[in-house]
């Protein structure tokens, strides 16, 4: 359903790698959380306002998406029915940088556990 290589935005990159520094936590595992709490949150991804993945960070699905891969494809599947593979990664990555932004400045790994 997604595809093998998949990449974020250079933003939304620096906003994990910005995390990892002060928590400790890899960008993968905070995308998952990211991703997650941006659906919990009701944000819907648009075509309209789609951005270019340009991050440099090309990691495998696998690799992102960890033990949630089921998970999270069928969320994918579910919420957005009619797009299209790559579309839909689109939409993964939308909901990460979504999600990282309540996240993304949490100074050490308590601090988020405790918003989390």
């Amino acid at each position: 359903m997604l595809p093998n290589r998949m990449n974020l935005t250079k933003t939304t990159e620096e906003q994990l790698k910005k995390l990892k520094s002060y928590t400790g936590i890899s960008p993968n595992v905070s995308s998952r959380i990211a991703f997650f709490r941006s659906i919990e949150s009701n944000f819907r991804y648009s075509n309209e306002t789609a951005k270019k993945l340009d991050g440099s960070l090309v990691l495998d699905k696998v690799t992102w998406l960890g033990e949630t891969q089921l998970v999270t494809e069928l969320t994918l599947k579910l919420t957005y029915p009619e797009l299209d593979e790559k579309e839909k990664m689109a939409a993964w990555a939308a909901h990460v940088e979504d999600g990282i932004s309540s996240l993304r400045n949490h100074k050490s790994l308590i601090g988020l556990t405790v918003a989390l």
